[in-house]
């Protein structure tokens, strides 16, 4: 992987909606060579996705998100991939991390209702024998995501005084 390549990788993760000719002006290309250099990086596997990151207090939407803390059992020979795997197989876990620290695994879970990601925990994920532990910290608000600021500034609202 060269420098261009990476350059095309640091753009698509600023604004995935670049378009090819787009790309080739700003890296001084051909869009052909942009096409291809985007299909040899997906087809390695390099960019595996593109998505929108949404801001559902915009929608309205009553779902909510949390960080789930994992203290997990590895069974011999199969250490924590495996465990991984079984659980980013559920449909309410939108992404699973291995961490460092005094847990394992990390996951980010979406429900329609806190109620919905409690019985996630509690009826799917705490009864795994892989499971020994979990720690459910639910999203209040969302400042900042994957580069995305949510919060509009607010314009300076003291008061002016004048002499």
């Amino acid at each position: 992987m060269d420098n261009i390549d990476l350059s095309i990788i640091e753009l698509l993760s600023q604004d995935a909606r670049h378009s090819d000719a787009e790309l080739a002006v700003m890296l001084n290309l051909e869009p052909s060579d942009v096409t291809e250099r985007k299909a040899r990086l997906e087809q390695e596997g390099v960019i595996i996705g593109y998505s929108a990151v949404v801001n559902t207090e915009a929608l309205e939407d009553d779902s909510v998100s949390a960080l789930i803390e994992v203290k997990a059992i590895p069974q011999r020979n199969r250490g924590f991939d495996d465990i991984a795997e079984q659980l980013y197989q559920f449909d309410e876990v939108k992404s699973c991390y291995l961490m460092s620290g005094a847990y394992d695994l990390m996951l980010i879970v979406e429900g329609k209702n806190i109620n919905a990601v409690a019985r996630f925990v509690s009826e799917r994920l705490s009864i795994l024998d892989s499971v020994q532990s979990c720690a459910t910290h639910f999203i209040l608000k969302r400042y900042k995501c994957n580069g995305r600021v949510f919060v509009k500034k607010s314009g300076d609202k003291r008061l002016v005084v004048s002499p």
